[in-house]
């Protein structure tokens, strides 16, 4: 069906149709991708507000419309951000100054180019997108350490320091969580990850199980990663600063939100992918509608993920830089080391299960 609908704007454009595709298709990921950051915002507001018990914002109506109140706060956010002054620190880098933030989003949005949302839906079905992630992901830090740099603040250099070594730290434990997948699937595609949790025992037959270790290993990484709470040392106790972006205002302030928001939603989403089943139902094929597989399921496991991110802030205090640093490389490197030893031997014996 979508073929026969593709096929007059195809005859049409001619040889500028895969060019318009595309892009048509880039814009159907990053636009709702953007609003979903916008509101994951309200979203942090409304259960953190929950669970401490704390009213939150409670005047803001949409367009007039009380019933829909709360609905129009990312909006008005967006707006207040955007007519603010941009105000570039004297002696600053002003081109690397400019640069950092545009470095912080770009890996945050390029990985979704291999991010699969169904079998079908995927922008580019490579067969190295493993890799592929690996890499944009690993280009965040760059973000980080050019703001605190280029600013010319010693406040804004500490806080970058702090959060490319945590960054760092946290990459290798997630680099060896992925190894672990990539042992269990026998691929680096992530269309053939999910199908590699296909089988009969349900959400059991997921690499949740048989990963454990791994599975926590990168879910709490990634909240290392995305400098979010107990790990966002980046804002400095003792100097009471936001850390690396301290110098930031306006558009180029809410470019490092965006993509810290952005960073939450594509770990949910690739935690979902890699462990919990993409978007297989949790449910027997026999429950009709709630045993197929979709597209809702993936987005339902990104939304449960991504909960939790919101949850450790409301729950947890921030740790010391030394029990981070403990953490990531005494704890979860040796974990994951350890962890691909027993998987490897695991699998030479019939007591493994989780084969295509």
């Amino acid at each position: 069906m979508l073929d026969s609908l593709l096929a007059y704007p195809q005859s049409l454009l001619g040889p500028l149709w895969p060019v318009v595709w595309t892009v048509a298709k880039i814009l159907m990921i990053v636009v709702p991708l953007m609003l979903c950051v916008a509101y994951l915002t309200l979203w942090e507001r409304k259960l953190i507000g929950f669970m401490q018990i704390r009213i939150g914002p409670n005047r803001t109506t949409f367009f007039g419309i009380r019933w829909l109140g709360g609905l129009a706060q990312p909006i008005a956010d967006g707006l207040k951000l955007l007519v603010k002054e941009i105000i570039v620190p004297t002696g600053a880098n002003k081109f690397l100054f400019v640069l950092a933030p545009i470095m912080a989003i770009m890996p945050a949005l390029a990985a979704w180019a291999v991010v699969p949302f169904s079998p079908e839906l995927v922008l580019s079905n490579i067969d190295a997108s493993l890799l592929y992630l690996l890499a944009m992901t690993s280009l965040g830090v760059y973000g980080v350490i050019i703001a605190g740099w280029a600013s010319n603040s010693k406040y804004a250099f500490l806080g970058a320091m702090r959060s490319a070594a945590q960054i760092v730290s946290y990459e290798i434990a997630m680099g060896f969580a992925l190894v672990g997948v990539l042992m269990a699937a026998q691929s680096l595609n992530l269309g053939e990850i999910v199908k590699a949790q296909q089988g009969g025992a349900g959400f059991l037959g997921w690499f949740w199980v048989p990963l454990f270790p791994l599975f926590l290993t990168y879910l709490i990484s990634g909240v290392a990663e995305t400098n979010r709470a107990p790990f966002d040392v980046a804002e400095g106790e003792s100097e009471i600063v936001a850390g690396f972006h301290v110098e930031y205002s306006g558009m180029t302030f809410a470019v490092f939100f965006l993509a810290e928001y952005a960073n939450m939603i594509l770990i949910s989403a690739l935690t979902a992918i890699l462990f919990l089943g993409g978007w297989l139902s949790p449910f027997p094929a026999s429950w009709g509608l709630l045993g197929a597989s979709s597209p809702g399921w993936l987005f339902a496991k990104m939304f449960f993920v991504v909960s939790l991110f919101l949850w450790f802030r409301a729950t947890f205090p921030r740790y010391r830089y030394d029990q981070i640093m403990r953490l990531g490389w005494k704890v979860f490197i040796p974990v994951t080391l350890v962890w691909i030893v027993v998987l490897g031997a695991w699998m030479q014996t019939p007591l493994w299960i989780w084969w295509k």
